[in-house]
């Protein structure tokens, strides 16, 4: 029997007035950001629960605006390294005796210490030898925030200034992607990139929870900086991707990236009191 087209006219007026999934209730993550000073309005924080897709967002409006990824693409920088075998986690690299903003940069590295003390100068020697058919490659495959490189004049600089730019939401799927190990490298390129990611670990009456994570800081002499905070955490049976960036009118903002992103982590019960 033929269903009357008003039955199925009121049926599709309660499917689009039927309200979108609510986030979960949960603690006051505008508190969290502001007890670290960052303000909630020029700033977004997502945190989603891997297992389920639940997620807690402050300022979900800014959460889908791309910014420069600036150290935070290192993530993704490193894993090209090491898939490609340009480096493994302890390749040596000598300072060319070129002074730059940072003392810490101003020395010889390794893969891990590039990636843990952001020497930009590692990563722009990659980036150069690799060649930007390869990075873009790299980038598609990832499905990294537009993918976009420039051109050659670009290839040293297209995280810090642009034209790849990413948005917090985007930061929160590729991380996904690679906590899960659900990106397109080998099982070795993950081992090491954990060890070489790895910021923190503890353990609390929940057990042991491990922190993988990289600041980002898109600095610039007459305009308005972005700072990012980016990573996942892991626990026994239980993962959550997260990604805050702010506004950083100040040069003391610099300060407040990580104790912010960690405050909300700390408010959500991802991470226990007392977690630096």
């Amino acid at each position: 029997m033929r269903t009357p087209v008003i039955a199925i006219a009121a049926a599709l007026a309660l499917f689009q007035a039927a309200p979108a999934a609510a986030q979960p209730a949960g603690p006051d993550l505008d508190a969290a950001l502001a007890s670290a000073g960052v303000d909630a309005q020029t700033a977004t924080f997502i945190a989603r629960r891997l297992e389920d897709g639940a997620e807690w967002v402050v300022n979900a409006d800014r959460s889908a605006i791309r910014f420069p990824p600036a150290s935070t693409s290192k993530i993704p920088h490193t894993l090209i390294a090491l898939e490609t075998g340009f480096a493994d986690p302890d390749t040596h690299f000598e300072w060319d005796g070129q002074t730059r903003a940072f003392d810490v940069w101003n020395q010889d590295q390794t893969m891990t210490s590039a990636f843990r003390v952001s020497a930009v100068w590692v990563y722009q020697r990659m980036t150069a030898t690799l060649g930007g058919e390869t990075m873009a490659a790299w980038l598609d495959r990832f499905d990294y925030g537009n993918e976009t490189i420039g051109g050659e004049a670009d290839l040293t600089q297209y995280w810090l200034d642009g034209p790849l730019e990413i948005s917090a939401r985007e930061q929160v799927d590729f991380l996904e992607r690679l906590a899960l190990d659900r990106l397109p490298v080998s099982a070795q390129t993950m081992a090491q990139a954990r060890g070489i990611m790895q910021v923190a670990t503890g353990e609390d009456d929940r057990g042991p929870w491990t922190l993988y994570a990289k600041t980002g800081w898109r600095f610039r002499d007459a305009a308005l900086d972005t700072g990012w905070y980016v990573g996942w955490v892991e626990r026994p049976g239980e993962t959550w991707a997260f990604a805050l960036n702010m506004d950083m009118p100040e040069r003391a903002d610099v300060a407040r990236r990580r104790p912010a992103a960690i405050a909300a982590l700390i408010a959500l019960g991802v991470l226990p009191e007392g977690a630096e």
